[in-house]
């Protein structure tokens, strides 16, 4: 299994609650989704999966081992979860720090302390696949959205992991964009990657996702299931805010009318 998560709580300075007795599993080569509304502690959970923070309360386990801050001190452990686990942010702009292009996606392989034929090998072929190759010499904060993104994605992919975590990985993205990251999502997902997903982005949930856990507003897990499942269920999306009621007029009525809106798009094809 790749993470086990029981009774997982954390608050900030102690008082301001983040996840409230979240428990979750993830199994080695499965796609994972949280779903939760923006504050709903989603995002924390994915930091507490990637040890960057650690449970007020609970226990949240990777590949068997306790993640704590004792954990990491050991050297080997540490070393090891890092080159496991891959972590692209939902700003870009936090993740991405070097001079160049070049120098950013290098940058993961050369702590792997591997030769310079390996780190260029990588790094090229990391670049190739997020197809940035003209971008190498570019500073990374001179770039679009879309670009920064594929920067950081390609960050990730030299140090090959064996589990993606992804921060709302199609904020910011026009419509292209997003359907290339859902393509690359895809792609890992064929190649046996473990892919733990945060977004309450309802359009991709069913392409990238086998399973779903369902954040609510208070930062319980309120429902798991299978994305067909967790997507009929209007009333939890409702109840969850990642749903609305959408106000509008109909043609010969005489007041305003709501009911449940969910922006999925359906998808038409053209046959000869």
């Amino acid at each position: 299994m790749a993470f086990q998560g029981q009774q997982v709580s954390y608050a900030y300075d102690g008082k301001l609650t983040a996840l409230d007795r979240v428990s979750l599993a993830v199994n080695t080569g499965e796609r994972v989704a949280i779903l939760g509304s923006n504050g709903s502690g989603k995002s924390t959970l994915l930091k507490i999966m990637d040890g960057l923070y650690f449970p007020t309360d609970g226990t949240m386990c990777a590949f068997g081992t306790p993640l704590t801050e004792q954990a990491f001190q050991d050297e080997t452990f540490s070393f090891s979860f890092r080159r496991r686990v891959g972590f692209v942010f939902q700003d870009s702009d936090v993740q991405l720090f070097s001079p160049s292009v070049w120098d950013e996606v290098a940058f993961a392989p050369l702590q792997l302390g591997l030769g310079r034929e390996e780190v260029i090998e990588r790094v090229g072929g990391a670049l190739s696949a997020l197809r940035i190759e003209k971008l190498h010499d570019r500073a990374p904060h001179h770039l679009s959205g879309g670009e920064k993104k594929r920067v950081a994605l390609a960050s990730v992919l030299s140090l090959d992991p064996d589990v993606w975590l992804m921060d709302e990985p199609t904020a910011g993205l026009d419509p292209r964009s997003q359907s290339w990251l859902v393509d690359f999502i895809i792609q890992q997902a064929r190649a046996g990657k473990t892919i733990v997903t945060a977004t309450h982005d309802l359009n991709i949930v069913e392409s990238i996702a086998d399973r779903v856990y369902v954040l609510d507003e208070e930062h319980h897990v309120v429902a798991q299931g299978t994305p067909t499942q967790v997507l009929s269920d209007r009333a939890l999306l409702i109840a969850c805010n990642l749903m609305h009621e959408h106000r509008h007029w109909h043609a010969g009525r005489t007041e305003e009318h709501a009911h449940p809106h969910i922006h999925i798009p359906l998808h038409t094809h053209e046959h000869p």
